[in-house]
């Protein structure tokens, strides 16, 4: 059996659950778009304080992108389906976290065990797959697991709307836990000691009590003596709090086997990964806390990329000394190898244009709320895991460069056409034809860009080049949509600066000055198309580097 493959005789029933799991994490990104301002009402943050609540969004990411490379690593050496168990535990304790947090750090440090548990799932998934098929039957797998992801894109607003219609937005966080521990029951390799589960169990019921301190509990004279803080304000420093830390570390320790530890620190490059982790940060902060409206990064980028260039080079430093390095020497040296990051990373730099500003459009031309937005979005959402079903199944019959080509090229067309869009453009079917099309281009290149660097790289490094991938496309998407905003509020402002003021335009009343409105509107609309040129742009030039670097076939090893 390949290596990495779990021992068990329902392997591919395995897959199955790791791709719902992959699915409901992916869904989980966009269900905390809609409960964002609940959630920020929730830790004592007024709806004009959005920016004081941006590390909700950044800290997922963060943990998302960061330690992707690593888990990726551990999944090559300890194997897929104990990866996937331990990524659904951080997921649910994240959730955990979330559900019952009562500031912001608590719902951020929720969010970044959320972002590494769903991040974790996604590479080790895939390599699942490689471990499953043979090199030249593995497209449509692959497609039908990248389906499943965009899929959770296209369930994440409504579920989220769905919960929120009827509860609280920690719901939306408690289910996230039943579903996670759930996932990691079916998906266990192997039975360990029942005292193992039971305390466990009990170690997340008391981290469940030590943050949510019920009022019945910790009002009572006796039975709130646990929840009395020892100093301060903080329910973590509090007897129970002090419980629960113990709980989990007796639960880590009889978990985790000594010769797995040993093992794993053996064979991972640590520092290694600690390095590209802080360089993958330094971006992903100078990008992700950055405010799209006003500014290309945060006023604190320029250091943040300085820094993440200092450990760049400090990790391609170390990958020369050390003997194990996180990417191993020659790993990317193959054509397809390194052409997937360059594709995949230019696909993110498009496909976030499309994700962030066909909402924008329609906001600005038919008005309306972020519901509304969204429910446009949807039309290019549906054809995503449409278009990755069929591009994995024409990579049996076609080159993997020809079907990714084709299909970015008709994603940039697509958004060539966007830049004609008018005002009253949403109202008629040619633009949900035109979205369409464009989701089902973008979709078409997901499984070939997979599919090309697991058949270029060794099996033994399938996790990490998975995750390398998924790196590559989240990285692009936040250079992209700072890159492409500026250019679209450079021509914003540049139309503003020739539109007369209302006094000149309307002098007789122009506090209400229709034609004024009306020009900053149409501003607006030229700087989304702008945008769309851009990402036109980068969908073309993904296609042609698609065609020259990843090949016919895209497979080296088998």
């Amino acid at each position: 059996m390949s290596r990495g493959v779990p021992g068990t005789v329902r392997p591919r029933a395995k897959l199955t659950l790791a791709s719902i799991a992959v699915a409901f994490a992916a869904a989980d990104t966009y269900v905390v778009v809609l409960a964002l301002p609940d959630l920020m009402s929730g830790v004592g943050l007024s709806a004009d304080q959005l920016q004081r609540a941006a590390p909700i969004i950044s800290g997922f990411l963060l943990g998302y992108i960061a330690v992707l490379p690593l888990i990726g690593r551990i999944a090559d050496v300890a194997g897929r389906t104990p990866v996937l168990v331990g990524a659904l535990i951080l997921f649910a304790v994240g959730s955990l976290i979330t559900a019952a947090a009562y500031d912001l750090p608590l719902v951020v440090t929720g969010r970044f065990l959320q972002g590494v548990g769903g991040g974790g799932l996604v590479p080790a998934t895939l390599a699942l797959v490689a471990d499953l098929w043979p090199a030249e039957r593995r497209g449509l797998p692959l497609g039908v697991v990248g389906a499943v992801q965009e899929l959770g894109s296209v369930l994440g607003p409504l579920l989220g709307a769905a919960v929120l219609a009827v509860a609280d937005w920690r719901y939306i966080f408690w289910l996230n836990l039943v579903v996670a521990v759930v996932l990691a029951v079916l998906l266990r390799e192997a039975r360990r000691p029942p005292w193992s589960a039971a305390v466990g169990l009990l170690a997340a019921v008391a981290l469940g009590l030590t943050l949510t301190a019920p009022q019945r509990l910790a009002s009572d004279v006796t039975l709130g003596l646990p929840f009395v803080p020892f100093a301060g304000t903080s329910r973590l420093a509090t007897p129970i709090g002090v419980a629960t830390l113990v709980l989990g570390l007796v639960w880590a320790v009889l978990t985790l086997r000594r010769s797995q530890v040993v093992s794993l620190v053996k064979q991972v490059d640590l520092p290694g990964a600690l390095l590209l982790a802080l360089a993958l940060s330094g971006v992903v902060l100078a990008f992700a806390t950055a405010d799209p409206e006003r500014e290309l990064m945060s006023p604190a980028g320029p250091w943040l990329l300085v820094g993440a260039a200092v450990f760049a080079v400090a990790l391609v430093a170390w990958q020369r000394r050390t003997p194990r390095a996180i990417i191993p020497a020659g790993l990317l040296a193959a054509r397809p190898a390194w052409g997937s990051l360059v594709v995949s990373f230019l696909v993110g730099c498009a496909l976030i244009a499309a994700l962030v500003d066909v909402p924008v459009f329609a906001r600005t031309t038919q008005g309306g709320g972020q519901l509304a937005a969204a429910l446009v979005l949807l039309r290019f959402l549906i054809a995503l895991p449409v278009g990755a079903v069929v591009g994995g199944w024409l990579t049996r019959r076609y080159g993997l460069g020809l079907i990714t080509g084709a299909g970015l090229a008709l994603a940039g067309a697509m958004f060539v056409v966007m830049t004609f869009w008018g005002r009253n453009a949403l109202d008629h079917f040619a633009a949900t034809a035109v979205l369409l099309l464009c989701g089902f281009g973008f979709g078409l290149a997901l499984s070939p860009v997979n599919t090309a660097i697991l058949g270029a790289t060794p099996p033994a490094n399938h996790g990490l080049v998975s995750a390398l991938v998924v790196v590559a496309r989240m990285v692009g998407m936040l250079v992209g949509v700072s890159a492409l905003t500026a250019i679209g509020l450079r021509r914003y402002f540049a139309i503003v600066d020739d539109v007369p003021s209302p006094n000149e335009l309307c002098p007789a009343a122009p506090a209400s000055c229709r034609p004024f409105v009306d020009a900053l509107r149409d501003a607006a609309i030229s700087q989304t198309h702008a945008i769309f040129a851009g990402a036109a742009v980068c969908a073309f030039l993904a296609a042609i580097l698609a065609v020259a670097l990843l090949g016919r076939r895209g497979v080296v090893h088998t």
